[in-house]
């Protein structure tokens, strides 16, 4: 066997490279990592967990004004951007020296420059040097796209709402999937005026119909202006169009005064306000336009084709069970691969990734019933078969109940909870659990252990409930509502 530089070289610091890299030096394997941005990749720098700080600082105003209703002389300021923004980033700053220091300790080699592929066994570096190693593995991630507009390189994209020097006054968002909806309710959280448009029926397409509904629901009723069957025709900057005197006109014909707020982004001219026109014909002006219209595989200019990796329609390295691609000594895992953009996926074939080709263990990946949370507000949690997905199928049930919790009622509010089990008429299998609730994302990492492990219905009810919480009553739905 040829000697290389490494046993694996690992292109990408992400959550699943970084888990593949140590977890392959673990078994005495020489491990080397080229990261070009930070480590930490999307999920802990540009994405999760700045995204769930911002979650949690944007509900302050709600328990605020539930304390007021369980007797506090509670009172709540304006919201401090800056300040919170100076401590998310020293958060950032931490994580990635966690991630650092993992990797050090675990003996891997760290290369902070951008890396490609030259052939089946050789990464070249941006600082010339070139690497040899009997496996590569890609775990670049994926990143946010802009939709072919003219002019769309004026609006945000996620990455850069964490870069914002202020808070805009009004922000257009466009899109209907979780991002685009999860920071709908962050920003009105912290007051920014939110104007949401989506060119299908309803947000949230692909998971359960009943869920995407309350939540729409719950959305307008917090004051975001979701606009479905819309979308957007032209943009431009406001101050060509002559819409640059602090004026604009909204969906319904009102004048409002906004205020211009500079910024720094990646985005050239990102601190202009932007004229738009809407797919109805009405024009429109806004601080920011964010386009949350869908993330791509990062794979353009790696030299994957000219090693002979085989690409997908959306430029994803398209792999196996075993995350192998198309040449034997390359591999890849995470948003790359297109599969399951979720970062605990993405850790999870890490291991097995590590399992199969460092410990002789061969273990493909297992994309079956992983549970997820959107973290609206309120939050879903999912797992498995959505009603619709049900009944196509054929042969369910469903067990649903929808009540306002303790919590909220005491307090005078209106937010419903709503809990759903799909089961499987003749095995009584629990096929899909969905919940909108506070802290759905919680409860379904917990429902999602029963149903990963095939439960039936009978045992979920045999599970005494915990009085009083919301949870019990995924325990105590007695009768179906609906059979198919």
């Amino acid at each position: 066997m040829a000697e290389f530089d490494y046993d694996l070289f690992v292109i990408g610091g992400g959550s699943g490279g970084v888990r593949a890299a140590r977890t392959a030096a673990a078994t005495g394997a020489r491990v080397a990592l080229a990261e070009d941005y930070r480590l930490g990749g999307t999920c802990v720098i540009r994405g999760c967990v700045p995204k769930k700080i911002m979650v949690f600082a944007s509900g302050y105003p709600d328990l605020v004004a539930e304390a007021d209703a369980y007797g506090w002389d509670a009172q709540i300021g304006d919201f401090d951007w800056k300040r919170f923004r100076a401590k998310l980033h020293a958060e950032l700053d931490r994580l990635e020296g966690v991630y650092r220091n993992l990797l050090n300790t675990s003996g891997v080699a760290i290369y902070e420059t951008r890396a490609r592929l030259q052939d089946a066994h050789h990464v070249a570096l941006a600082t010339g040097e070139v690497k040899s190693a009997a496996h590569i593995l890609v775990a670049t991630g994926g990143h946010p796209v802009r939709p072919g507009l003219e002019n769309a390189e004026f609006g945000l994209v996620s990455n850069d709402l964490f870069l914002l020097e202020d808070l805009p006054s009004n922000i257009l968002i466009i899109g209907g999937g979780y991002i685009a909806c999860e920071f709908a309710c962050i920003l009105n959280g912290l007051g920014v005026d939110v104007t949401q448009y989506y060119r299908g029926e309803q947000i949230l397409r692909g998971f359960d119909d009943e869920a995407r509904d309350m939540i729409a629901d719950r959305m307008r009723e917090r004051g975001i202006d979701l606009q479905t069957n819309m979308n957007i025709s032209e943009m431009d900057l406001a101050e060509k169009r002559g819409m640059s005197d602090g004026s604009s006109h909204g969906h319904d014909g009102r004048a409002v005064t906004l205020d211009d707020n500079p910024m720094s982004s990646t985005v050239a001219d990102a601190a202009k306000p932007l004229w738009v026109k809407d797919t109805e014909g009405r024009e429109h002006r806004f601080d920011h336009v964010l386009f949350a219209t869908g993330r791509a595989p990062s794979t353009a200019d790696m030299g994957l084709e000219d090693a002979g990796v085989s690409l997908g329609k959306k430029g994803e390295i398209v792999v196996d069970a075993y995350s192998q691609s198309s040449v034997p000594s390359i591999y890849a895992i995470g948003d790359v691969t297109d599969r399951l953009a979720l970062t605990p996926v993405a850790i999870r074939e890490a291991m097995a990734f590590v399992k199969t080709v460092f410990r002789g263990e061969k273990s493909p990946v297992d994309h079956e019933l992983v549970p997820s949370a959107i973290f609206t507000q309120p939050e879903f949690g999912t797992i498995g078969l959505t009603e619709q997905e049900g009944f196509e199928r054929g042969g369910v049930e469903i067990y649903r109940t929808s009540f306002t919790p303790m919590k909220k009622s005491f307090a005078g509010g209106s937010g419903k909870t709503m809990m759903k089990l799909v089961v499987d008429s003749e095995t009584r299998v629990v096929l899909g659990c969905h919940i909108v609730a506070e802290d759905a994302g919680e409860m379904i990492q917990l429902a999602g252990i029963a149903v990963k492990a095939g439960l039936t219905k009978e045992q979920f009810d045999a599970t005494c409930a915990v009085h009083p919480t919301s949870a019990e009553e995924l325990v105590t739905m007695s009768s179906p509502v609906r059979k198919g």
